[in-house]
This record gives structure tokens, sequence and C-alpha cells, in this order.
């Protein structure tokens, strides 16, 4: 690793602070070093506060040292006046002479302009320094800006013989049916603390009634979406309690309220590019997919996922709604007490849309 590398490191460490609390923002990390020692570090902590250049510059100590410094920053000092001032503005106002970039910002308005800005006022600029670590720290972030949409994720749990749930008896709906155990269940709210939306089909909601809110850590409640194609789930489940944001897919109205609202989408088109539209639209920079099955194995089929999280309990029902089929490149197993979970990224495999539609949802 090299000495730029050993610093940019750092400055992923530090931005990865920021997770769950900066969204629609990225998660940016930066370092200022002197003569090999550094000397001030920051990162954005909180959407619409200081960013993490401002946050570095801040914690030296000793101003005049600035202009003897090398700043590392793991994404491009923005260069547009948003709910604060342009970093770039301020890294030429200290009279910073290096600075060392992870990663180009996708941004529209700053995309390189940061840059140009910074190198025109005659300051060393090195580029693409761990820059695929960069971009895998704000893969949300680009996804959103590449392909204008959030970054999915596909959740779910299934059993040591490959089910999801079971043949439930009139007693058993309205609540979930458990197959993994405590560890799982506090690394799944981890992740909604984390992600931005959650979803579910009418069939979960109805079925589990589900809360899909942040209750074993903590961190903010994701916003909750539910399809309800012809309005037709009982008010009285969780997700309509408005203790948090929700969003209602349906084919009937839009409707904007405090805490619950609909969004009428189109029923005769494939409906998972609308869903991810009408989130574009809210900037949510991720979602996680907690199914059903239908659910799931729609996103998977239309392409439109990025990672799916499969823990896999101890359990065996020996029949029942069988787990989603996928394909993808295995990229983390670990095991979570007695279960396992296995992370798998999408290579561009889809199954043809025709064998199984969405529009039925």
């Amino acid at each position: 690793m090299t000495t730029d590398e050993k610093y940019m490191a750092r400055c992923i460490e530090l931005a990865k602070k920021g997770a769950g609390n900066v969204s629609p923002n990225p998660m940016v990390g930066c370092v200022i070093v002197r003569n090999g020692e550094i000397i001030g570090e920051g990162w954005h902590k909180k959407c619409g506060e200081a960013h993490a250049e401002v946050n570095a510059v801040n914690s030296v100590k000793n101003q005049e040292l600035l202009k003897e410094s090398t700043i590392y920053v793991s994404l491009e000092p923005c260069s547009h006046y948003g709910k604060t001032p342009p970093c770039c503005d301020l890294i030429i106002a200290k009279q910073i002479p290096n600075v060392v970039i992870g990663t180009i910002d996708p941004f529209a308005k700053v995309a390189g302009r940061g840059i140009a800005r910074i190198k025109n006022a005659g300051i060393n600029v090195t580029l693409d320094v761990l820059k695929e670590e960069c971009q895998k720290l704000n893969k949300r972030f680009f996804t959103f800006h590449e392909q204008k949409r959030p970054y999915v994720f596909l959740k779910w749990a299934q059993t040591k013989d490959g089910f999801i749930d079971k043949i439930r008896t009139a007693e058993e709906y309205g609540q979930p049916t458990w197959i993994t155990g405590a560890e799982v269940q506090k690394n799944v709210h981890r992740m909604r603390a984390e992600e931005d939306a959650i979803l579910v089909g009418t069939n979960t909601a109805a079925n589990d009634n589900p809360s899909l809110t942040v209750r074993l850590c903590e961190g903010k409640n994701p916003l909750r979406v539910v399809l309800d194609r012809n309005l037709k789930l009982d008010k009285s489940l969780h997700l309509f309690d408005g203790s948090t944001e929700t969003i209602v897919i349906n084919a009937l109205k839009n409707q904007e309220g405090d805490m619950i609202s609909y969004a009428k989408i189109d029923y005769s088109q494939e409906i998972i590019p609308q869903i991810l539209e009408v989130l574009y639209n809210k900037n949510c920079l991720s979602l996680i997919v907690e199914g059903g099955r239908q659910v799931l194995q729609s996103f998977i089929n239309t392409g439109l996922w990025d990672e799916a999280h499969i823990y896999t309990g101890d359990k065996e029902f020996g029949n029942g709604v069988e787990a989603p089929e996928i394909h993808g490149k295995q990229c983390q197993s670990r095991a979570l007490g007695v279960d396992c979970l296995v992370a798998v990224k999408n290579i561009g495999y889809t199954y043809p849309i025709a064998n199984s539609s969405s529009r039925n949802l």
C-alpha cells in the first residue's frame, strides 16, 4: 500500500461513520497530512451539516499549517452551493497546495467541476486513489445518480430445505413465521437503520402484519413502502399506524399525507421500474425488498436489483412457499448464531420477463 493509499483508506474508514445519517448525500471522509503526520480529520456526519472537508479543516489547530499540507478526500470536493458552501472554495481559500481524491463525484452539479476549479487555482491534484474502494463505499449514491434509481437490496430468510414460509392455518395469519434467530434479527434491524426505504407486498403485509421499523438497534426508521393495488389492506395494520412515513403504491390514487401517502402507478405496465421511479423522486438512495416470494422474484426477473441478502435458518418445513430463484456472484458468507447469511451480487443475469410478470403484484 502506497502512502496515498494509506491515508485514503483512513478517509474511507472515517466516511463509514456517517452511514445511515447522510442520505441523500454520500458518505465522505477527509484527512489532512503535513510532513507524514495527520493534523486533521473529518467526515460528513449528517445531511445538511458541514461536509467532511470542512470538519477536517476546522479540526486543524494551527491553520497556517494548511499551507504546507495535503488534503485527502474520498470523493471529489463539491463545487456548488447546496445546503452548505462549495468545499473546493474552502480548499482554495486555505491555500492547501495538494489534494488527493478517491473518485469523481457522479452528481451532475459536481462531476469534475470541483477538480477543475481546484486545478485552475494552481493546486496539485492526484485522482483515483483507491478508486474502486471509494466507489464501493458510495454504491448507493453512484447507482442513484448514474442509473436514476435506488440501490436495491433483496432480503429474505429461508429454511434449510428452501422455504420462506409454511402452509398456514387460519390462526397463524397476522403473525410472522420466524425462521431465524436473535442474531439475524439484530442484523436486519441494523440494515434497516442504514437504508432509506423498505418494501413489502400485499400478502406479506396482510399475513405477517410487519412494522418494518428499527427496534433492536439505534437508528432512523426507513421509509415504508407497501404494495396495495386496490387499497384493500386493513387500515389497522402496523404499516398504517402513523409511527413512520409510509407510501402505499396503488392503482387508484395519488395523495400526499403527513405520514401516509399514496402513489398511483399503471398496473398494465411493468410495475418495478415505476416503483423505483417513485422512490427516486423521493430521493431514496437505497431500498430493501423484504418480499414475499412474488415480489422478490419480480425484482429478480426484471434484473432491477443489486444485492440479495439470504438468511438460512436451521429449521426445515418439509413444504410451503419456496424461496425465490436467483443467480449472482457470492460476495459474503458468515454465521450469525446458528443461522447463516449469504450475500449475492447481481452480475447481469435475468430471467425472461415473459415467464413471470410483475404486473399482478
